[in-house]
């Protein structure tokens, strides 16, 4: 109904027009615009609030084709494109800018516009105008990276000489028009990032003219049709972030032009289609993302072929058996990813071809040792993640710490028994990550760790390690990941003075270490700490007011040790704190009123403590239940029984 009536409403503009011969007489020899185009733009400019840019400031005058962002044919001097982006050129300086307001529905006087370009301003809201299914000379809509709500227009279909739509970025809802098959011309379909719903239209698989089809990060349900690979010529198609379900279609394997694949993060399940099905297809696909979905079944040989894949993701599914040794022949592989399968076996020896491996990362599956030899053949690798296997490593080879490209080596769950090894010294100047976590370690931690000088994170947890933690290793300059949880560590924690100033996380929970912390937040130490768990040792005495300092500290689990005295009211002044936990202890004296100034707290205990008067009423504090202040014999007050009147 509304499209009707702008059709009665341009042709009356039209006669109108036409009554004037087609040019405005101004006066002066200045050739004004169509006077729909005029009127059109005049509504456009009214419908926009802020431009930081000004160009639509100096939108004056009859000329609209002398515009900034505006182009006229040059036959017929009627609007063809409206170029207004975030990032625009003048005088040959590049320029970032903001429009802020609405489109308005007049855009669709502009009967001749072929270009659409309003991407990237970020603060355009509102609906996209029905009235935009009347630009029947429109190749391209750009409208990505904005705050755009409601559907896709229905009459989307009706924009037939569409070549490219992006709509990214935005806040689209609803499902997709039916008629969205009618678009014969498309090639570039970008609609990701929204909160598009419903099924996947079969009608998408009549747009056989698609390069791109990105409707990835929506919440689409249903099956991926299975006439997908009538889509002959696309290069691109992302489907990832959805709810799919069902099986990956076997015609998946016609799409002999891809460059990416991804339909990561959905409800696929089955077997993975056997592909490419001749060894000559498939040879531009560099992107194959399937991971974080319920696939099973075994990892196809086939993608042995895939000659010119670069980066392979399957973690996260329910695949089995060994990895097949035609992955030698991915020889530009750069990343692979295949942890949290059943993945079984040893690792192929094919897999010492591998000369371009950047990243290998398997955790989580059933390998079997031992460590294969031939990773040492792979000359670039940085990433080596094996971690919670079945490789029952005795010892660590000496070709492992000898690699100085690996920068992060993660070992955790592999049953090595014993001291830390001596031989990862040889890696001291090269790794950057180091996860020895959840084996048998026993002893101390070396004072030789100490000498990793770009090592930024250090995981030795749920170990048997025993002694204190060397002041070397805490004075790294660029260690910020300490994490030595769940082991039988002693002596004082009173390290914080030694501590550097890039710590961001520091878990020592779960041990045993006695003493104060007098000294936390006292100097630069640790001034940028973010993750602060000394929970379940045998702390004393008080917090000190200097936590107050820690500026930047998010979560706090003080929980289960012997503090005592007051809280300190400064902690109300550390703004970032989302998580605290202070239970099991002996703190004594009144909640401080300051609580209520931590606005982002979404945990908190005080539970059996000895605390006592009345709990501040107000944000946060009132949001938590009764389990956050129970077993505090002197606390009164919402959400515990109301306190007595004197």
């Amino acid at each position: 109904m509304v499209c009707r009536s702008l059709s009665v409403f341009l042709l009356l503009q039209l006669l109108s027009f036409e009554s004037y011969g087609g040019v405005l007489d101004t006066g002066s020899n200045v050739k004004a615009c169509h006077e729909m185009d005029l009127k059109g733009l005049t509504a456009f400019k009214a419908g926009i609030k802020i431009d930081t840019s000004d160009r639509l400031k100096a939108w004056t005058g009859l000329n609209c084709c002398k515009w900034d962002g505006i182009v006229c044919h040059n036959e017929t001097g009627r609007v063809s494109q409206v170029n207004l982006p975030e990032v625009f050129k003048r005088d040959d300086a590049s320029f970032s800018t903001t429009m802020v307001g609405e489109i308005s529905p007049s855009i669709a006087l502009l009967t001749n516009l072929e270009v659409l370009d309003l991407s990237t301003s970020n603060n355009l809201k509102g609906n996209i105008p029905q009235e935009i299914c009347k630009l029947s000379s429109l190749r391209e809509l750009n409208l990505a990276h904005n705050m755009l709500t409601g559907p896709v227009p229905e009459n989307f279909g009706k924009l037939t000489k569409l070549e490219a739509v992006y709509l990214n970025d935005n806040s689209l809802s609803g499902t997709l028009p039916t008629s969205i098959g009618n678009l014969k011309n498309l090639k570039k379909l970008v609609l990701n990032t929204n909160k598009i719903s419903g099924e996947l239209p079969d009608a998408v698989v009549e747009l056989t003219n698609l390069v791109i089809l990105d409707l990835g990060g929506n919440v689409l349900s249903g099956s991926i049709p299975n006439e997908i690979g009538n889509l002959r010529v696309l290069k691109k198609l992302d489907l990832s972030s959805n709810k799919l379900s069902g099986n990956i279609p076997i015609s998946i394997a016609n799409l002999t032009a891809l460059t990416l694949l991804d339909l990561a993060s959905n409800r696929l399940e089955g077997n993975i289609p056997t592909f490419p099905s001749n060894n000559s297809y498939m040879q531009s696909l560099a992107y194959l993302s399937l991971n974080n979905n319920r696939l099973n079944g075994q990892i196809p040989s086939t993608f042995g072929s895939l000659t010119s894949l670069k980066r392979l993701h399957l973690e996260n599914n329910k695949l089995h058996g060994p990895i097949p040794s035609s992955f030698g022949n991915l020889s530009s592989v750069t990343d692979l990813y295949l942890g949290g399968n059943n993945i079984s076996g040893n690792l192929p020896g094919s897999i010492g071809q591998m000369k371009e491996l950047l990243v290998l990362s398997v955790p989580h599956n059933s390998i079997k040792g031992p460590l294969l030899k031939e990773i040492s053949l792979i000359p670039y690798l940085q990433v080596l993640d094996l971690s919670f296997n079945a490789l029952n490593i005795s010892s660590i080879p000496k070709w492992l710490v000898e690699m100085h490209s690996i920068i992060s080596l993660n070992l955790a769950g592999n049953n090595i028994n014993g001291p830390i090894p001596e031989i990862l010294r040889y890696a001291a100047g090269s790794l950057m990550e180091l996860d020895l976590s959840v084996n048998n370690l026993t002893g101390p931690i070396p004072e030789w760790l100490g000498s990793f000088g770009k090592l930024y994170s250090l995981k030795l947890s749920r170990n048997s390690l025993d002694s204190g933690i060397p002041a070397s290793v805490l004075r790294l300059n660029n260690l910020g990941d300490l994490d030595l949880h769940s082991n039988r560590l002693t002596g004082s924690i009173d390290v914080f003075q030694a501590l550097n100033g890039n710590m961001l996380n520091l878990d020592l929970s779960d041990n045993q270490f006695s003493g104060g912390i007098g000294t936390l937040g006292k100097g630069s130490s640790g001034k940028n700490i973010r993750n602060l768990n000394l929970s379940r040792n045998k702390l004393s005495g008080g917090v000190p007011d200097s936590i107050g300092n820690l500026e930047s500290l998010e979560r706090l689990d003080l929980s289960y040790n012997q503090l005592s005295s007051r809280l300190p009211q400064v902690l109300g002044n550390v703004s970032k704190l989302v998580s605290v936990l202070l239970e099991k202890n002996q703190f004594t004296g009144e909640v401080p009123k300051s609580f209520l100034n931590l606005n982002r707290l979404q945990e908190f205990d005080l539970s059996y403590n000895q605390l006592e008067g009345e709990i501040p009423f107000g944000k946060p504090l009132n949001h938590f239940p009764i389990s956050a202040f129970v077993g505090n014999k002197g606390l009164c007050g919402y959400p515990l029984i109301p306190c007595k009147k004197s």
